[in-house]
């Protein structure tokens, strides 16, 4: 279980106010959704390559909060949080996703859709993100978010592995 599947996270835009991301990982999905749901390891991955993670707080429950913040590499502050509304894990789970910087963020949070699927030993994650307009669908894409997911990811990956070989 040593090789990885490093950069391979595919992004399309199916819809006008659809982001949906693809990525398989050399992993059991047992530990992979440990790493994308345990606070200790979100620590350890979130921020990618672009800075540190101060806070990742995860009430994972229907109903239940999290909030991940990040300081980047040049000195700012990023947040993040949201609510669960649906989990079966380690299968899928839904949560609502608001970025703290826009103003009225709250009133329009996206909906991201997580599944993930074994086969062999091996996982599949798909990430549909549901969005209100494709203005913000185009404005989350020009952040560079698809860079900082790239990282992101490969970390995940590498500590699920990591998990799987415990």
């Amino acid at each position: 279980m040593t090789t990885t599947t490093k950069g391979s996270a595919v992004l399309t835009l199916p819809t006008d106010t659809e982001i949906l991301v693809t990525r398989e990982f050399n992993a059991p999905r047992e530990q992979v959704w440990r790493v994308l749901t345990e606070p200790k390891l979100i620590r350890r991955w979130w921020a990618g390559q672009r800075g540190t993670v101060t806070e990742a707080t995860v009430d994972l429950r229907v109903g239940g909060a999290w909030r991940y913040v990040m300081t980047a590499n040049d000195g700012f502050e990023v947040a993040f949080h949201g609510e669960y509304r649906e989990i079966a894990a380690p299968e899928r789970m839904t949560h609502t996703e608001v970025f703290e910087g826009m103003p009225d963020g709250d009133s329009e949070p996206s909906l991201n859709h997580y599944t993930l699927t074994e086969h062999d030993g091996r996982t599949t994650l798909t990430v549909r993100t549901v969005v209100s307009s494709k203005d913000v669908r185009d404005m989350i894409i020009a952040t560079g978010m698809e860079g900082g997911m790239q990282e992101g990811y490969d970390l995940v990956e590498e500590l699920a592995v990591e998990l799987a070989a415990a």
